[in-house]
């Protein structure tokens, strides 16, 4: 009896278990409602072979692999901090410029119009400072004239913030 047993297995590796019984496996792609890429998953031994390793979405998880996604992971979060520090250094930049912006205003100081994201993107593309409109955080829309501090963000980390002033447009009166 004992020598079908090591037949039937002969050829496999043993496959890890993991804590709940179900089989260790280090995803190779982030698979949905499983894991995102790199992490160690522990799922039922049917999904693994039929499915996760075959379709090249997982691999076994051994030490060796462990320890190379690890040292992946070093990798990539060194290369996010000097991102980030790119990106405060940007905002740092940005943080030193104003903007002006020309808008037709009622003698009191209330705009016809509005002053939006759109119009600040504009007035900072003139300074060479290239942004999206999702970068711009106002809390509304401005609607008079004056001088305003407006947040950008330009990652979940990092803020920076632009002078915007509204100003009165110089035009011909009629």
């Amino acid at each position: 009896m004992q020598t079908k047993a090591k037949h039937k297995n002969k050829g496999f590796k043993r496959l890890p278990r993991g804590e709940h019984g179900g089989v260790q496996l280090l995803l190779i792609q982030s698979v949905a409602d499983l894991g995102k890429q790199g992490e160690v998953v522990e799922v039922k031994r049917g999904y693994a072979l039929n499915y996760l390793i075959p379709q090249g979405l997982a691999t076994i998880a051994t030490d060796h692999h462990k320890r190379m996604v690890d040292k992946h992971k070093a990798k990539l979060q060194q290369i996010e901090l000097a991102r980030q520090a790119e990106l405060r250094s940007y905002a740092a930049e940005i943080s030193k410029q104003s903007v002006t912006i020309e808008a037709n205003a009622t003698e009191d100081g209330h705009l016809y119009g509005s002053v939006g994201a759109v119009e600040i993107l504009a007035a900072l593309k003139k300074n060479d400072v290239h942004l999206n409109a999702d970068q711009i955080r106002l809390d509304g829309v401005l609607k008079e004239l004056g001088l305003y501090t407006v947040k950008i963000r330009l990652s979940s980390e990092v803020e920076g913030e632009v002078k915007v002033w509204v100003v009165p447009s110089v035009g011909v009166d009629d």
